[in-house]
């Protein structure tokens, strides 16, 4: 099973809407078939593995990371297949919440004879399909939040220059954090200041995450990197209703036009149109303001920081605007998963508690 996690794991990015899943097919104790969901998400990862399995697949044992799906869509369903294939058991990480799957797909397996086993390292799965059942039960994708600071929490000095606060590899771990996100979202400022390409590159990958820029009036120059590139990565543009986006059509860029709360936009707006066009993951990279609306919505799942030993002083930009707190107790609270080393600089990922 922890086989079939990291196999799922090449999918993150790249298989939005469906989930990224691996599965791993073992007949008497050797490897006779591996698949993960492919681009686009399909074909899904069991097809992949039975068609490497072949014959060898009958009375095998198949391990999966969610529940193989039970509902004729474009393809016929997962579960069918491996009892049409013979498998002799079949181990599951963790449920599908899909109300078209919802242990349907794990009735049909037992009521076809099979040996069915579930909850194998499902606490891994669930963190890995966190995006998908976001999407399916909150009507939101799984949202991370990456800052780049320094030690005081800066992301910029008082005439706004950035680049570079962290080093090279640490910039280099934030491409494979893009690459692992169906979308990099930024505010508008941010892409005012630095006129961002918000592209994976540097680590081979051939498959750019959706780009999405949030800005209510779309104040936001056409000469830049983003737009000028619409029509070879995507860009999404989530605006208020009253914005003109005509000027914006002919570069490829595509509207979302969202509601307001307070006069700024519904930052819940933003994500549910997100998850409504099949997004899953997304990755925000700033500015303060966009990401104190996030936190204040309790939109945010991860924080990742990545902080450098330097230190800017009151006068800099805070990484987070300002939240408006007067009590501790209403903070957002986060809890540390990993603390790591990259270069000089600290990579920190926070998870949400439980509410």
């Amino acid at each position: 099973m922890a086989l079939a996690l990291s196999l799922g794991r090449r999918g993150m990015g790249r298989v939005w809407p469906n989930p990224a899943v691996g599965c791993v097919i073992v007949a008497q104790g050797r490897v006779v078939g591996r698949g993960w969901t492919a681009d686009g998400g399909r074909p899904h990862a069991e097809t992949q593995a039975l068609r490497q399995a072949g014959l060898l697949a009958k009375g095998a044992d198949v391990y999966v990371t969610l529940e193989p799906c039970a509902h004729h869509g474009q393809t016929a369903p997962c579960a069918e297949a491996l009892i049409k294939a013979g498998v002799a058991r079949v181990v599951i990480a963790c449920g599908d919440p899909d109300p078209r799957v919802a242990g349907k797909g794990i009735a049909l397996l037992r009521d076809a004879g099979f040996d069915v086993t579930a909850g194998v390292l499902q606490e891994e799965a669930e963190a890995d399909h966190a995006g998908f059942f976001a999407r399916l039960c909150h009507e939101k994708p799984y949202v991370t939040l990456k800052l780049a600071t320094s030690v005081d929490g800066r992301i910029a000095t008082a005439t706004g220059e950035s680049q570079w606060i962290t080093g090279g590899l640490a910039r280099r771990a934030v491409h494979m954090l893009r690459a692992r996100h169906d979308a990099v979202m930024v505010g508008a400022g941010t892409m005012r200041a630095d006129d961002p390409m918000l592209t994976v590159r540097g680590i081979g990958v051939d498959r750019q995450p959706v780009r999405v820029v949030v800005s209510r009036h779309l104040n936001i120059s056409r000469d830049s990197k983003l737009v000028q590139t619409a029509h070879d990565v995507p860009l999404w543009v989530c605006h208020g209703p009253r914005a003109d986006f005509s000027a914006w059509e002919t570069s490829g860029a595509q509207s979302m036009t969202c509601t307001l709360k307070g006069g700024q936009l519904d930052p819940r707006s933003v994500m549910s149109g997100l998850a409504a066009k099949g997004l899953t993951r997304v990755f925000c990279e700033g500015g303060g303001s966009l990401a104190a609306s996030l936190l204040d919505a309790e939109l945010v799942d991860e924080l990742v920081i990545f902080q450098a030993g330097m230190t800017i002083g009151a006068e800099g930009t805070p990484g987070i605007a300002a939240l408006g707190l007067e009590r501790l107790s209403d903070a957002p609270r986060f809890v540390l998963k990993e603390l790591r080393q990259i270069g000089a600089d600290t990579m920190q990922v926070w998870q949400k508690t439980a509410p």
